[in-house]
């Protein structure tokens, strides 16, 4: 999600997915550029490169680079969008938890449901062009297409949302969230 981290010939990354890791690395190749990521305790990413004629850090890209950006900026059931007022909103069949609160500005306490959840009767809103929600409490099953996830998630109380785990390859995939909608 970092359009900045676009490929230079001087530097090699790979990004590595699986049961065991995630993880990011690179490899300068040019041993006349130095280069270096440092991540606060917020999570703010910064790359920088060395200017040894003014012997210094220079910081090529930073982020986030606004507020939606950041992480659980707006919390459960709502999501972040800089082009309203105020940028947390409600998703449809939801309302502020605290209307006070929200009248403030303060998005980090989220959303409820409007009405209480009717398990097998209610469905499902499609939520376009978004940032999908926080995965640290989703299921990956890479075998199913999008038609199969819908059913899974229907059948399980439990579940929040899903959504294709690959839209480039055919759709292939399947993610089912199954806790609050966080950090959308």
């Amino acid at each position: 999600g970092i359009p900045e981290m676009q490929q230079w010939e001087y530097m090699v990354s790979n990004f590595t997915e699986n049961r065991e890791e995630v993880s990011y690395t690179f490899q300068i190749t040019n041993h006349n550029i130095y280069s270096r990521f440092t991540m606060s305790s917020t999570g703010a990413l910064k790359r920088f490169r060395w200017i040894s004629s003014s012997e210094e850090w220079n910081q090529l890209w930073n982020k986030p680079n606004d507020h939606c950006d950041m992480y659980k900026r707006c919390g459960p059931y709502s999501y972040c969008d800089m082009n309203t007022s105020p940028i947390c909103n409600c998703i449809g069949g939801f309302k502020p938890r605290n209307l006070h609160e929200w009248t403030l500005r303060n998005g980090s306490i989220g959303c409820v449901r409007k009405t209480r959840l009717n398990c097998g009767g209610d469905g499902f809103l499609w939520l376009r062009k978004m940032k999908l929600p926080d995965t640290s409490a989703a299921i990956v099953d890479r075998t199913i297409d999008l038609g199969e996830c819908k059913k899974r998630c229907l059948n399980d109380c439990n579940c929040t949302a899903y959504a294709s785990a690959d839209i480039q390859n055919g759709g292939l995939g399947c993610v089912i969230w199954i806790e609050e909608l966080l950090d959308i």
